[in-house]
């Protein structure tokens, strides 16, 4: 009996030919937003953006990951343009097999649109705002808008 499925499985394995997937030397990214798609799969050999986890730098056949978010700048490179730059204030990053990479941001801008005085002045006033909070929740809140305010202070500085 078992025999008998060998032989029959045999012709299925002498027809069937192995081949190999042609490595991908780019990554293909998609930025969105829920106001916008500020990129949709762009052409990059690397990406940079800060996640919970640390920095991360993604480039083509990057291992599958789904990573959170930190507020803070992305990088992306491509090799026929400068590099391009943008502020999200959160949200997550899904690295898939075929060398693809969605980023869905909950806000995400340009970063030569961001006014940096604006940002500082934004920061001092969450700050302000976190020491003078009546509540425990206007506290948190105050937080979470300085650590934004912060990480946006620090990318326009750059």
């Amino acid at each position: 009996m078992f025999r008998h499925a060998i032989r029959a499985a045999r012709p299925l394995r002498a027809s069937a030919v192995r081949s190999y997937a042609t490595e991908a030397s780019t990554l293909r990214v998609s930025l969105v937003a829920p106001h916008q798609a500020l990129l949709n799969k762009f052409e990059a050999t690397q990406v940079n953006l800060a996640s919970s986890e640390g920095d991360m730098g993604i480039l083509a056949e990057h291992v599958p990951t789904i990573a959170q978010l930190k507020p803070g700048p992305i990088e992306i490179f491509s090799a026929s343009e400068k590099s391009q730059k943008f502020f999200v204030s959160g949200g997550f990053a899904i690295i898939n097999p075929d060398s693809t990479l969605n980023i869905n941001a909950v806000e995400a801008f340009p970063l030569e649109d961001i006014d940096a005085e604006a940002a500082r002045r934004g920061a001092e006033d969450a700050n302000r705002r976190s020491t003078a909070a009546a509540t425990e929740q206007e506290r948190v809140i105050a937080k979470i808008e300085l650590e934004v305010y912060e990480a946006l202070v620090a990318a326009v500085g750059k």
